[in-house]
């Protein structure tokens, strides 16, 4: 809005007789006059419309790593101060995954930065999809864009490759903790349908011990055949049998748990080849109480159900972008009502 009085923008022409004076009087009347409307039009109108710069920081922030203390900063995003939320959920993804983020953009996930906001209002959870880099310069160029559209992701300075899983994960924690101050922390694959109420009301739930790993527990034996997708090199250490942990595609981790994670040095813990078997393996290395919940890995959408997906089948839902929307039209899905979990 101009901070100049009228007269700056409309000049009156000199009176040369008293009827042009008085023509002239009467056509500067009505030209303030519509100048005077049209302003007032044009500020109600501000007035009303969305704010399309809001003041709040940016959801989307790109994490690097401190050279020789591995603490994690935003390098992005503004305010240093931990945003403070009841839990943060990561949802882990990759450059090769876009169909299956739309998919959930379409479902549980909120497509704008306003919905995202909603969700964290309602739920007292804050969503990021978390990914690394790579030297593609063509796929960083495209989730630029996605990031400039829809603004939900956590970028960590860390190569995105499925190997290198395990490394991802203790750098998320790391990135999770520098950014939010929250009671749990929680890794998801974006391959699961998920029920956010309900995750809300089992990580509000209290406990008696500070340090919680929360998770669909599992045992079973270990994978020695090179051939096999979970193929574990590591094997000699393990023995015929893991120990009991959390499936890989959905957990979560008591802020006292992700704080000692944090501190660590990226070599300083063993690291298997399967991201679920190392965070098990670190857990049972601190004193942490195992909660094995089974709603975190339903294989349909109950009146209690958390995670959905297709275990044992597959390690989340079976053809996910179609399975994902075909779930979301289900009401035992969308609108069964969340209830209070039993003490």
């Amino acid at each position: 809005m101009p901070s100049s009085s009228p007269k700056s923008v409309f000049h009156a022409r000199p009176f040369h007789s008293s009827s042009s004076s008085f023509s002239s009087r009467r056509s500067t009347f009505l030209i303030l006059f519509l100048f005077g409307l049209s302003g007032f039009i044009f500020g109600l109108t501000a007035f009303f419309r969305p704010n399309p710069c809001p003041s709040a920081r940016p959801k989307s922030v790109r994490v690097t790593w401190e050279h020789g203390g591995d603490a994690a900063r935003a390098a992005s995003g503004g305010d240093e101060n931990r945003h403070k939320v009841m839990g943060f959920v990561g949802i882990f993804t990759g450059f090769g995954s876009v169909g299956r983020r739309q998919a959930l953009r379409k479902t549980w996930f909120p497509s704008d930065p306003s919905g995202l906001q909603s969700l964290e209002e309602a739920t007292g959870l804050a969503f990021r999809f978390i990914i690394g880099r790579t030297n593609d310069r063509s796929k960083m160029a495209e989730l630029q864009k996605e990031i400039a559209q829809y603004d939900d992701f956590i970028q960590l300075d860390i190569e995105e490759e499925y190997s290198k899983l395990p490394y991802k994960t203790l750098a998320y924690f790391k990135a999770a903790y520098a950014l939010f101050d929250c009671d749990f922390y929680v890794k998801a694959d974006d391959d699961i349908y998920l029920r956010p109420d309900r995750l809300s009301l089992l990580l509000a739930t209290e406990r008696s011990h500070p340090q919680t790993y929360i998770g669909c527990m599992k045992k079973g034996p270990v994978f020695t055949d090179p051939k096999l997708k979970w193929y574990e090199p590591l094997s000699h250490l393990l023995g015929k049998e893991y120990f009991l942990h959390a499936y890989g595609p959905i957990y979560a981790l008591s802020a006292d748990v992700v704080s000692s994670l944090g501190a660590l040095r990226n070599n300083s813990f063993r690291m298997f080849s399967n991201e679920d078997v190392t965070i098990g393996a670190w857990m049972l290395a601190m004193n942490v109480h195992h909660e094995n919940n089974k709603e975190l890995c339903s294989t349909e959408c109950t009146s209690t159900s958390i995670a959905v997906w297709d275990i044992p089948k597959c390690s989340g839902l079976c053809n996910p972008e179609k399975k994902m929307l075909e779930l979301h039209k289900m009401d035992s899905c969308v609108r069964s009502p969340t209830v209070e979990p039993d003490e």
